[in-house]
């Protein structure tokens, strides 16, 4: 046990860590999972309250989701589909075709969202170029965050992840984030400023005819610190891009698979965008994939005669991997047999009750939530909205009290982020939320 502690800070770099702190600090080396709950190397159980980076969906170690891996295992790992083709690749294709939007109709496969929305933004540029129109730029919102590839990060809107690479990046033109756009004019979500928004976006889409697409994320900016959209904003932006023939790239990557209490939060305003990006949910949180879907009018704009070089040369070693697609199916199949949307609906709103007791804790400024999807705003003033100095890591001491009582937290700066699985009970969501309550109250 002492040796795995020292190994992890001798030699494991982690992602959006900084490394000094880490090593410094007492930090949870999880060994093995079940249900709702993780269990650490040393025997401590913990909810797991993001659900791993928020893509688990049915729990830790679920039945159905370990047979279809052992049983594709015990068939083949792995086979290239550059050139050739494997069955589970196949079936889900066929089966994310089924349940997507009306119009998206083809699949193109990764391992993670930011590859699915770099895919989305080649396919995009390409898809004019091959119709012989030159266009270049993008339309993104600030605030906006699709993934770490440097395609995904130049269509990003956080300085404080995006800020160390603008040399490397090409330009997008940024609308403001719709939520901080509303709270300072209105202070609240309203159908004044998303018309004021539409409005600003309309006048872009006049002035500039070299607009490849319009991208945003689905219903709430995730990585942000859970920042909503006004309701119909999502529509009025695919309505705006198809008046002005642009493309529509929306990321469902954190809201997919029913985060937001539908399959995907395109359907709860009837849009279909030209691609949609997939991921973290996809496998019901066992093993990377992600998927770019998109239309029948992008796809056949890249066929063509071989010496015509139309077609789109961007691929992965483990594109359409057999037993990623295999789980990513029978992920699928329990979202059916367990009913678990339907049975998603009152813990939404069990959620949506118990997270307005937070505002009467002293320092929370801010209550936000889309569906099963919430962010607490930690703030030092409660009346001017003073925030803690960053240096502080107050959302991480809260986090980090938090697991005394048995629940994992990983926050956004100093925005505690509900994400729990969409399986969790009434009762684990009330120690959560209790929890939190108390940890909150400790500062």
């Amino acid at each position: 046990m002492e040796k795995l502690e020292l190994w992890d800070k001798e030699y494991f770099w982690h992602p959006f860590t900084q490394m000094k702190v880490y090593r410094e600090e007492e930090n949870l080396i999880f060994e093995r999972g079940e249900g709702v709950y993780l269990y650490d190397i040393k025997g401590r159980r913990f909810i797991d309250a993001i659900s791993s980076l928020w893509c688990n969906v049915h729990g830790h170690n679920h039945p159905k989701l370990n047979k279809a891996l052992i049983d594709q295992l015990q068939k083949v790992a792995h086979t290239t589909t550059l050139g050739s083709s494997n069955v589970p690749a196949i079936l889900l294709a066929k089966r994310l075709v089924e349940i997507a939007p009306k119009g998206l109709t083809k699949v193109f496969y990764s391992e993670d969202g930011a590859e699915a929305v770099e895919i989305a933004i080649k396919l995009a540029y390409q898809y004019w170029g091959n119709k012989g129109e030159k266009r270049k730029a993008f339309i993104t919102l600030s605030e906006a965050y699709h993934g770490d590839t440097l395609g995904a990060v130049s269509l990003g809107g956080i300085d404080l992840f995006h800020g160390t690479y603008k040399d490397l990046l090409f330009e997008s033109i940024k609308l403001p984030s719709p939520y901080l756009f509303c709270k300072e004019k209105y202070g609240r979500l309203c159908d004044e400023c998303k018309q004021e928004l539409l409005n600003m976006l309309e006048e872009i889409l006049k002035s500039r005819e070299d607009i490849v697409a319009v991208s945003l994320e689905a219903g709430i900016q995730g990585a942000a610190g859970m920042l909503p959209f006004p309701r119909g904003f999502l529509r009025g932006v695919r309505e705006l891009t198809r008046k002005y023939n642009t493309l529509l790239i929306v990321d469902e990557v954190a809201t997919g698979f029913g985060r937001t209490g539908t399959m995907f939060y395109c359907e709860q305003e009837e849009v279909s965008p030209d691609f949609m990006c997939l991921g973290k949910g996809i496998t019901g949180g066992y093993l990377p994939l992600a998927a770019t879907l998109t239309t029948e009018e992008v796809f056949n704009a890249f066929l063509g005669e071989f010496g015509e070089l139309k077609h789109f040369y961007h691929g992965h070693t483990y594109t359409g991997n057999n037993l990623a697609c295999a789980v990513a199916l029978a992920n699928l199949e329990v979202f059916e047999e367990e009913r678990t949307l339907e049975k998603l609906q009152p813990k939404i709103e069990h959620l949506r009750k118990r997270l307005e007791e937070f505002w009467e804790l002293k320092h929370v400024g801010d209550v936000r939530q889309l569906g099963f999807m919430a962010g607490i705003e930690l703030v030092k003033d409660k009346k001017t909205g003073e925030r803690f100095p960053y240096g502080e890591r107050t959302g991480f001491k809260v986090g980090y009290k938090c697991r005394e009582r048995g629940v994992f937290l990983r926050p956004l700066g100093d925005v505690m982020v509900l994400m729990m699985p969409l399986v969790i009970s009434i009762e684990e969501m009330d120690h959560v939320l209790d929890t939190l309550k108390w940890a909150i109250g400790s500062l």
